[in-house]
C-alpha cells in the first residue's frame, strides 16, 4: 500500500481532520486516482491518516495511507497529480511504498511558539526553562470520555527554551505521539497553568519530524 508524506501549513491549520480526509478523497477523484474501497453495507474509501492533527496546527510530517483500483502508477505520478488536485497549503512532499507500520511511529519534533504583544516579560525565557526541569507537571488533557489530567514530564524526551525575538519564545521539543500521547498545546497549557505571570498572548505549534522508539526518522 502506498504511502504519502504531506504537509499542512498556512490557512490551512483551520481545517478539521474530517474536513481534510473529504479534501484527499475529492482530490484522488479531480486527479483521476480511483481509490480502492472498503467491504460491508458501508464501503469507504480506503484512506486513512496517521495520528489526526488538531485545529490550528501547522506541520510538515503527516501521513497519509491509501489504496487504487487498476494499473500502477508511479509515485512521481501520483505526487504531481495529487498536487494539482489541493488546496493552498496543503502539499504532497513525497510518495513511496509503504514501510514502516504505524504501531512503531512513537516520537515527533515539534516547536510551539509563544507570542508576547508588548515584549517578552523579565525573567519569562529562565522561568519557562526550569518549569520543564520539574519532575511532574500535571495539566488537564481533553478527549472524547471528557477531562482527565496528565504528567507531561515523563512524555518529554527533549526540551529546548530559545528566545526568538523581543516578542516571541520558541520551545524545541521532542515528545511520545503514541502510546502515551503527548499533545504540543500542552506544553502551552502548562505554562498558563504554573507560570501565570508569562502566559503569552498567542501560542502557535508546528509538527517538524517523526520517529521510532529508538529516535530514527519514521516512513
Amino acid at each position: 500500500m502506498p504511502r504519502a508524506l504531506f504537509e499542512k501549513t498556512g490557512q490551512a491549520v483551520w481545517m478539521s481532520h474530517l474536513d481534510l480526509m473529504r479534501l484527499f478523497q475529492r482530490a484522488f477523484k479531480r486527479a483521476g486516482l480511483l481509490l480502492t474501497h472498503t467491504q460491508g453495507y458501508n464501503p469507504r474509501p480506503s484512506v486513512s491518516i496517521a495520528l489526526p492533527l488538531s485545529v490550528g496546527v501547522e506541520s510538515h510530517c503527516e501521513l497519509l495511507d491509501f489504496d487504487l483500483e487498476g494499473e500502477g502508477v508511479s509515485c512521481e505520478e501520483i505526487k504531481n497529480r495529487l498536487n494539482n488536485a489541493l488546496v493552498e497549503g496543503v502539499r504532497v512532499l513525497d510518495v513511496y511504498e509503504n514501510e514502516g507500520k504505524i504501531k512503531n511511529l512513537a516520537l515527533l519534533d515539534c516547536v510551539v511558539t509563544l507570542e508576547y504583544d508588548t515584549g517578552i516579560p523579565e525573567g519569562a525565557v529562565e522561568a519557562i526553562t526550569s518549569l520543564f526541569t520539574q519532575k511532574s507537571l500535571i495539566v488537564e488533557k481533553k478527549g472524547k470520555n471528557g477531562v482527565t489530567e496528565q504528567d507531561i514530564v515523563p512524555m518529554i524526551r527533549k526540551m529546548g527554551v530559545l528566545r526568538q525575538d523581543d516578542h516571541c519564545i520558541r520551545l524545541k521539543a521532542r515528545i511520545c505521539c503514541q502510546n502515551p500521547t503527548l499533545n504540543p498545546v500542552q506544553l502551552g497549557a502548562a505554562i498558563a497553568k504554573y507560570l501565570t505571570q508569562y502566559v503569552p498572548d498567542f501560542v502557535s505549534s508546528c509538527r517538524e519530524e517523526i520517529y521510532t522508539q529508538e529516535e530514527t526518522i519514521f516512513r
